[in-house]
Formats: C-alpha cells, structure tokens, sequence
C-alpha cells in the first residue's frame, strides 16, 4: 500500500513536471516570435535587421526548444524504466539474497553463515557473539583459499535466543592479517524503487538497493 501511494504520488509529480516542461517550452517560443515580430516592425528602414542575424536568432529558439522536448522525452525514459524495475523486482519476491552483514541465522539448531576472503589464510576462526558482544562459540576452519567460504555452528546447546546471533571471522596468514567480509542471508519479502534504484525489503529487517546484492539463492 505504501508502495502504491508512493509511486502514485511520484507519477503525479512527474506528470506535473513534463506539463510544465512543455508550457515553458510553448512559452519560451512565443515570446520569442513576438519579440521577433515586434523587431520587425520596429527596424530601422535605412538599416533592416539582417538575414543572418535572424536566421541565427531562430536557430538559437530552436535549439532551446529542443533541449527542453529532449528532457521532456528523457524524463519519460526514466519513469518507464523505474516502473520496469519494479515489475522486475517483483519477481525477486520469495528469492534469498546474500548480503553483507554479520547476523548469523540459526534453523534446526544450527547457524548457518559465510564469509569471503581478500586472500588466502593459513588460519580462520569464527566467533559466534551475542548482540552484546558475549562470545557463546567458535568454530575454526584451518587454512582457506581467497574467495567465498560456508560454516556451520551447533546452536543446540546454546540456551540464549538465537534470533540476533552475530559472527566475526578472524583470518591471518603466519603473522599477517587477511581481510574478511561477513555475508548474511536473508529472502526478500517485497520489493519497490527509491530514486532511480531498485529497493528490497528483507525478511530480517531493513531495506536494501539491489547493487548491494552480492548473490541470488
């Protein structure tokens, strides 16, 4: 419904705004032949306005006017294309999408994340922490290649809420430290548009734009 409202209120806008685009361009051309005419009629007979400079005068309207008609068509580009995001959008509905984040989900008793790695490491741990900061687990992978990486925690034992666990990933090769990113997954549970861009609303909270989506499940 929100969605509905906004876009409506948005075409409006732009309908008002293509109106507009239009009046100034009638406008700007009418004032235009009436300085024209008035020019004319007003000319110095011993020195009449000359044919190129009028010439170049009309070409000058001419050219202002077709800029104001190619904003006026770019606009309607654009809304066509943000209308096409969103139908498109439509079909991510229902979809998982991995993100960046480092909330860890947790279904039958076990957590489930991941992590890329900017280069390879001769040694990972994963910390399993409260949104406190309280660490309630770890789990060590060994050495892993750069790239994307999978890992499982056993939640069972674990008697806290498992709805906002965390997870930080701790990678170092002999004495030097490799950077990790936290990936999370989350599906997608409606979709909408926001200044050009295509919007998803996830089932875990919060709005993401599509280029934030590192992979579609």
């Amino acid at each position: 419904m929100i969605n509905s409202v906004t876009n409506t209120a948005a075409t409006a806008t732009a309908q008002t705004t293509k109106a507009d685009s239009a009046n100034n361009a009638d406008a700007a051309q009418d004032r235009f032949l009436k300085l024209l005419v008035a020019q004319l009629n007003n000319q110095d007979p011993m020195n009449p306005l000359d044919n190129a400079q009028m010439t170049s005068q009309m070409a000058q309207i001419n050219t202002v006017t077709g800029i104001q008609q190619l904003n006026f068509t770019m606009l309607g580009i654009a809304e066509q294309f943000g209308a096409l995001q969103v139908m498109q959008g439509a079909s991510m509905i229902g979809r998982s999408v991995i993100t960046e984040g480092d909330r860890l989900p947790v279904t039958d008793g076990v957590g489930h994340g991941m992590f890329d790695l900017a280069g390879a490491a001769g040694d990972v741990k994963v910390e399993i922490l409260t949104p406190g900061g309280q660490l309630v687990g770890t789990v060590n992978l060994d050495a892993k290649a750069a790239g994307r990486h999978q890992f499982d925690w056993d939640a069972s034992k674990y008697k806290g809420s498992t709805s906002d666990l965390r997870f930080k990933v701790t990678a170092t090769n002999g004495n030097v430290a490799v950077a990790s990113t936290p990936l999370t997954q989350s599906k997608v549970v409606a979709t909408g548009a926001a200044n050009g861009q295509l919007t998803l609303d996830l089932a875990t909270g919060g709005t993401i734009t599509y280029d934030k989506v590192k992979a579609i499940v």
